[in-house]
């Protein structure tokens, strides 16, 4: 076996610092209320930090800021013109990277807001509406290049480096990992750890050390070999308690990827640790200053269209139309009649969405016929605006509740929504689903039920401000909410599944594809969307100028293509659901942008 100097140095750091640093200065000895961790609104606009400066200091940073150069390195007299469907973060990176490299992208949006996953829009009031709760980490290099080549660094709020937990035994009150500063990875996260005694003993700390030095030692290899084990199967076989389970690991599956861990692939953990372990700040989180497609997608669209490409919305695909002779793209048929075509085509839209399209010669292709063991899995997001402000964290809050994923003042934590009055909690409601490990469908659910029971979980998060522990017996009233359904969002990393995503090159000739579904090291997140497209746009470059590609990944021979060519059903309806995307409402109820 083949040790890397900084995996090694990881290792035996990790297996040290189990051993001596427990009783170190690092250590908590209270357990702090939501009053003791919270900052308020003003203090929170006043204290905004820079960029930490260890997040450029990594390897993963200079090889994601390399990647971005060869863009503008790129030289070709042959200007491609290159169709992109879809406009969410995949499809505007990869766009924005081949405006850079010369060409002429025109992103095609089915709706009419951009965004994809990351949209949001506003109401009648003017409050922006958003698709989810949406954190960058410090682990996020495309994206943190990604911010620093537009040059809206500053449009990011970084929060104390910290991960606080809710303690369902304890209601109203909160542990934190405490990150301390100027220390390096491994040993800045060791002792946060270690330093923590609320949530797990000693001696259960020590028992996550077989599971988590193969990870340190043999890097990549290791976590991709996990992707057929559930976080469950992965804990038995290497003899890990279940309170880390409960404590631990439930409230990291269902942040990173909506679904409990029995259902979840240990790849998808082992990812998150991997970085955070790794790098020192890359646990470390920022929230954008406002909402995401003023803040982020409009400086995306703005870099494209001043280098000769544009961004179209309202733009639904209705099929993609082939030659006779080699089955690669021929034109792209809007829903309005009108033809579309251009050199390359690229799908940067969701895996449920593009399965839909397939072209009928192409859906017996192995390459094609892999995508149907990939579907989005349900999340709910959902924003309830109170009538007073809450003592809440200046930061993100996994409230490791049934229902609840993470939550966020939003008024505490995002300058544009800041107010020193009345709180604005933004929450992720996962598991929403059976198949996601609800025991409940409540993506069926009415509104009022899902904030019913969403409030009940308040309670318990804040006994003393909402409902009948407040001084004045009902505390906080809500003022509104939005509920926000996406049927089908981030691709469900079950066991099993990593194999089966595609290669960005496909065997088609003038064809690639984008998306967080496809194969990149950084899962279904914001950064490996970023990633996703950065890789498809690479593709087209180098494919311009002659230059060698690593060519289609190999498809599992389990994959079965199916016997007899199949026509696309197509995308039926024009709500934002059928795209892909989230929206307000069920049934007749239904409201979108």
């Amino acid at each position: 076996m083949k040790l890397h100097a900084e995996s090694l140095h990881g290792g035996l750091a990790l297996l040290l610092v189990s051993s001596f640093l427990y009783t170190s200065t690092f250590s908590i000895d209270h357990v702090p209320t939501v009053a003791a961790l919270s900052m308020s609104a003003a203090q929170s606009q006043t204290s905004r930090r820079p960029t930490p400066k260890r997040i450029k200091e990594t390897q993963n940073w200079r090889d994601a800021e390399a990647l971005s150069r060869t863009f503008v390195e790129c030289s070709s007299d042959d200007r491609k013109t290159v169709a992109v469907v879809g406009g969410g973060l995949s499809g505007l990176a990869c766009a924005k990277y081949l405006a850079d490299a010369g060409h002429r992208p025109i992103v095609y949006e089915a709706r009419q807001v951009l965004g994809g996953k990351v949209s949001a829009w506003q109401d009648e009031d003017g409050d922006w509406i958003e698709t989810g709760l949406h954190i960058f980490f410090g682990a996020y290099p495309n994206m943190m290049n990604l911010f620093q080549e537009l040059d809206i660094e500053d449009r990011l709020q970084w929060k104390a480096h910290q991960m606080t937990f809710a303690l369902p035994d304890l209601p109203g009150q909160f542990t934190s990992f405490q990150f301390p500063p100027n220390v390096p990875a491994p040993f800045n996260m060791a002792a946060a750890i270690l330093s923590n005694t609320e949530m797990l003993t000693l001696e259960e700390k020590v028992r996550m050390v077989p599971g988590l030095l193969p990870m340190l030692l043999e890097g990549q290899s290791f976590i991709d070999a996990q992707d057929e084990l559930s976080v469950a199967e992965f804990m038995n076989k290497f003899g890990m308690p279940e309170r880390i389970n409960q404590e631990i690991f439930i409230a990291m599956g269902k942040a990173l990827d909506f679904i409990d861990p029995d259902k979840l692939s240990m790849s998808v953990i082992l990812t998150a640790m991997n970085r955070f372990i790794n790098e020192a700040d890359g646990s470390q989180t920022a929230f954008l200053d406002g909402n995401q497609p003023d803040r982020l997608c409009q400086p995306m669209v703005d870099h494209i269209t001043a280098r000769g490409g544009q961004v179209l919305t309202g733009k639904p695909i209705r099929s993609i139309e082939l030659n006779s002779n080699d089955n690669s793209i021929k034109c792209l048929k809007l829903a309005d009649g009108t033809e579309v075509t251009a050199d390359w085509y690229v799908s940067a839209m969701p895996v449920d969405v593009l399965k839909r399209l397939i072209p009928q010669k192409w859906s017996t292709m192995p390459y094609f016929s892999q995508l149907s063991e990939l579907k989005g899995i349900p999340v709910i997001n959902l924003q309830i605006w109170f009538d007073r402000k809450l003592k809440a964290l200046d930061g993100l809050c996994f409230s490791r509740s049934p229902l609840l994923s993470v939550y966020a003042d939003m008024s505490t934590c995002c300058e544009e929504y800041a107010s020193s009055e009345k709180s604005m909690l933004e929450l992720v409601f996962a598991p929403c689903s059976p198949e996601a490990g609800s025991s409940k469908n409540w993506i069926a659910a009415t509104d009022q039920e899902i904030i019913d029971a969403t409030l009940e979980e308040l309670e318990r998060l804040f006994p003393t401000e909402i409902g009948p522990g407040a001084p004045d017996g009902k505390g906080a009233q809500v003022n509104k909410s939005s509920v926000v359904r996406v049927p089908r969002s981030v691709y469900a990393a079950t066991p099993g599944r990593g194999k089966f995503r595609p290669s960005q090159e496909s065997p088609i000739s003038n064809f690639v594809m984008a998306g967080g579904f496809a194969i990149q090291k950084y899962l279904g997140s914001m950064e490996g969307a970023v990633l996703s497209g950065k890789l498809a746009a690479k593709i087209i470059c180098d494919k311009a100028t002659g230059q060698a590609t690593e060519g289609v990944r190999s498809v599992p021979s389990s994959v079965q293509p199916p016997s007899e060519e199949r026509a696309p059903v197509g995308v039926r309806g024009n709500y934002p659901i059928a795209f892909g995307g989230g929206q307000q409402g069920t049934g007749a109820e239904i409201s979108h942008p």
